[in-house]
């Protein structure tokens, strides 16, 4: 399984609507975005986790396309990094 990285994503996006748009180009197993802790409003990026064999196709089908009026950023998820 691969995870998928999506930034610039508009505030009113939801994880519904983001699991719509990828599951045009493939099964997606979840998909969740990140919300800030204090207002609980989107910080504009998420995460989507498909199979292996259609995740590149999928970045390369996504990425720069318009979501709701905005370009959208998709790529593989670098591992998080520990932090201090």
């Amino acid at each position: 399984m691969k995870t998928l990285y999506v930034g610039n994503l508009p505030w009113s996006t939801t994880e519904e609507r983001l699991a719509q748009v990828f599951s045009v180009h493939g099964p997606v197993k979840t998909c969740r975005i990140i919300t800030d802790r204090e207002t609980g409003r989107s910080r504009g990026f998420g995460f989507v986790e498909v199979d292996d064999p259609v995740a590149e196709g999928m970045v390369n089908a996504l990425n720069n396309t318009n979501l709701d009026g905005r370009l959208i950023v998709v790529n593989e998820a670098r591992p998080r990094q520990d932090r201090m």
